[in-house]
């Protein structure tokens, strides 16, 4: 139980300030690490009162019980946020309505909006801002610390990375040799704090590569910026080495989502016809827009306008959409 009073005091208090006054909502259900947080030991160690919905997270029900129960602390996943706003903007467009952030809206009684699971796309980020006017905190954690250990602060978000370390954990970043790297360089990100657990149950292997000492390795890849903000790479089995430079499918797929006629994106490696892997996006188009060749073409020029050449999608396939796990992330191995 230490392991989830650290995480509730560290987390809970010293980033989300809950309190007895507090509603909670969490899309993510109390069989995920996440849910558990948000919906069990973190309002119950200070009396706050929480939902419980035993429905699949979707638009129309999570906005049926924020109108019936007006939390004021919400806690989604990046997929979630862009499927509200989905549902919310096609019903402007049949309605002919345009929202007024200033006026009463279906996120008035909310202070505070946490996203967790996967890097949270800024377009995501500031399309949320302008209807809402809520700021959504994203962060990460895993299970093998509990809950969250890096996020963003209410009135200092970064659109784009994961924040700053939350108290009461320790980050560093490493290359394959175990050498800290410098900062602004990409590492994959070791954390050590009082909820770190001690082993996996009959996975003698896996301990041994994840439970190094006091450090617990993610398995992510991060870099830290001047300002002390850790930004996400992508998963290690996930990045790409093209042309002999890492390439962050993470920093791709956000450069593509901002295209404005893509909704989601998942990059992954493909070999092209030297056998050389280079990146390839799947892409899930907004309602009303067809594929079209030149439209792939468009996209590709969009990220070679703002990025570097070699991190250019060599090629962009549409699709109705993205696998996803059950926690909402998606499964970029299955697009492999």
């Amino acid at each position: 139980m230490r392991h989830y009073a650290h995480n509730r005091s560290c987390f809970g208090r010293g980033v989300l300030n809950l309190t007895e006054d507090d509603i909670v909502f969490s899309a993510a259900r109390l069989f995920f690490a996440y849910g558990l947080g948000n919906s069990c030991y973190m309002p119950f160690g200070v009396g706050a009162s929480v939902v419980l919905n035993f429905e699949a997270p979707k638009p129309k029900n999570v906005l049926h019980h924020i109108e019936r129960f007006r939390p004021t602390v919400f806690f989604g996943i990046p997929t979630l946020y862009g499927q509200i706003l989905g549902y919310l903007e096609k019903q402007d467009r049949q309605n002919d309505t345009t929202p007024d952030p200033n006026a009463p809206h279906e996120f008035s009684s909310v202070r505070i909006c946490c996203s967790a699971g996967e890097a949270l796309p800024p377009e995501i980020y500031h399309r949320w801002k302008e209807r809402f006017g809520i700021e959504i905190l994203d962060g990460i954690g895993t299970t093998e610390l509990a809950h969250v250990f890096i996020c963003n602060r209410p009135g200092e978000v970064m659109p784009g990375s994961s924040g700053k370390p939350v108290p009461g954990y320790e980050l560093k970043l490493i290359d394959d040799e175990g050498t800290a790297v410098p900062q602004g360089e990409i590492g994959t990100l070791l954390v050590k704090g009082r909820s770190a657990a001690q082993q996996y149950w009959r996975k003698r292997e896996k301990t041994l590569s994840t439970m190094q000492g006091e450090w617990i390795d993610t398995g992510d890849k991060y870099y830290e910026d001047a300002d002390g903000y850790f930004w996400c790479a992508g998963r290690a089995d996930d990045m790409l080495k093209v042309g002999g430079s890492w390439v962050s499918p993470v920093e791709v797929e956000n450069c593509v989502t901002e295209h404005s006629a893509v909704r989601e994106a998942a990059v992954v490696g493909a070999p092209d016809e030297k056998q050389l892997i280079k990146p390839k996006a799947f892409v899930v188009l907004k309602e009303g827009i067809e594929p079209s060749r030149e439209l792939e073409e468009d996209i590709k020029q969009w990220v070679l306008d703002r990025t570097a050449e070699y991190k250019q999608p060599r090629w962009v396939e549409f699709v109705k959409e993205l696998p996803k796990g059950a926690t909402g992330k998606i499964q970029r191995s299955d697009l492999k």
